[in-house]
């Protein structure tokens, strides 16, 4: 629903709310032009980012990276805990607080592990940790035993936490660093098999069912993902997931020989795209998230089989949404805040203060990575003409992000 803000604010604003509380402007906005049309979010939900603080601050680090989901819109982000040390234990997990507290600029909310160092061989101390974090994951890696992740589950049950997981069966994998699609097999490249993301979930879907834990399941990349969700949902599984904008945009017919292009799932077929796409139009797909992961500028120049896996997307994504498939009419403008907005905040339990960004949705512009705010500037999306301007974004009634003028 449009609403239309009081006319003392000299601006055409209109804030698209699917469902959520419009916020108090008063004077925060002063600085626009006046008599143009902007539009109102609410401040964007990111589930799925990697901040890389503490242990890899070469690629990203609190301070960039919550600057960075400013400039995109984003007040609230989950921190994946892929780091060094790992939030496998109370006191590893004050190590990442303490860099929340100096660096960043929006709300964050850490992740801790599932397994100790995310090694999958020993649960982390996820009743220590239970009060202070998002949920639980080891993204990054797979759970690979059975046992371990029950154990998990009924733990994290208990604690009344949601389990995050990164499905990838590593005897599934072969070397591949691509899809094994037709862009592998001709250009000589190992391929990574679909099986090896839906089996593990098909696992865990099993898992939850049986102890009724709240499972979250990170980046789907495949049709078979997609239906496997759809059929657990409809039998009552507490299952949610996300895809990211590069699944929903890019296939592997789009691939070139550039490490801009490889990230951990990969980009799959053409009928993996649309199956995702269909899985937004019926809920099976509940949010979207960026899964930014940034790398330096040496560990993405060694092209697709040697670069590190990982992509930045937090500065691009709702302009690649808006663009790709609101302008389109694939999805309402409402239904894309649900997906980066309304969704991301209820199944992670995050509150909406008085939060949110202002967008000129008639920007047209070429995604510049050198532009970044974030230290990372691989992207597939770069050099993509794509609409809408983040201007400023505002968190607790302070701007976090204000777009200079042109």
């Amino acid at each position: 629903m449009l609403h239309h803000q009081p006319e003392e604010t000299a601006l055409a604003l209109s804030f698209v709310s699917a469902g959520l509380p419009v916020p108090t402007v008063g004077n925060l906005l002063s600085f626009l032009p006046r008599n143009r049309k902007y539009t109102m979010f609410p401040g964007f939900a990111d589930v799925h980012v990697h901040l890389r603080e503490p242990g890899f601050s070469y690629k990203e680090t609190m301070a960039s990276g919550t600057r960075a989901a400013a400039r995109g819109g984003y007040t609230a982000v989950c921190a994946m805990p892929n780091l060094n040390p790992v939030p496998d234990s109370p006191e590893h997990l004050a190590v990442e607080e303490a860099a929340i507290q100096r660096g960043a600029v929006i709300h964050v909310y850490p992740y801790g592990a599932i397994t100790v160092g995310e090694q999958g061989e020993q649960l982390a101390d996820l009743a220590g940790m239970a009060r202070r974090v998002c949920a639980f994951s080891d993204d990054g890696r797979g759970v690979q035993s059975r046992a371990m992740m029950k154990e998990a589950m009924v733990l994290a049950k208990s604690l009344g936490k949601l389990i995050a997981a990164h499905c990838e069966d590593n005897s599934l994998l072969n070397g591949g660093y691509i899809h094994d699609g037709a862009y592998a097999r001709a250009h000589g490249h190992k391929g990574i098999s679909s099986e090896s993301e839906w089996r593990p979930i098909l696992r865990d879907l099993e898992l939850a069912a049986e102890t009724g834990c709240a499972y979250h399941v990170c980046h789907i990349s495949t049709r078979e993902s997609v239906a496997l969700i759809r059929e657990a949902k409809k039998s009552g599984v507490d299952v949610t997931c996300e895809t990211g904008p590069h699944y929903l945009v890019l296939d592997d017919s789009c691939l070139q020989e550039d490490g801009r292009f490889k990230m951990n799932p990969p980009l799959r077929d053409k009928t993996d795209r649309e199956a995702l796409v269909e899985g937004l139009w019926d809920g099976t797909i509940d949010m979207i998230a960026t899964d930014h992961a940034p790398h330096s500028a040496e560990e993405k120049s060694r092209g697709l089989q040697k670069s590190a896996m990982g992509v930045v997307g937090i500065e691009t994504a709702f302009p690649v949404v808006y663009t790709h498939l609101v302008r389109p009419g694939i999805l309402s403008l409402e239904q894309a805040v649900k997906l980066l907005a309304v969704n991301p905040r209820k199944r992670f339990s995050l509150p909406l203060g008085n939060d949110f960004s202002v967008w000129d949705l008639e920007d047209r512009y070429a995604i510049d990575p050198d532009t970044f705010l974030s230290l990372g500037r691989a992207t597939p999306f770069a050099g993509m003409e794509v609409y809408g301007r983040c201007l400023a974004t505002v968190l607790d009634g302070q701007i976090v992000y204000q777009a200079e003028r042109s």
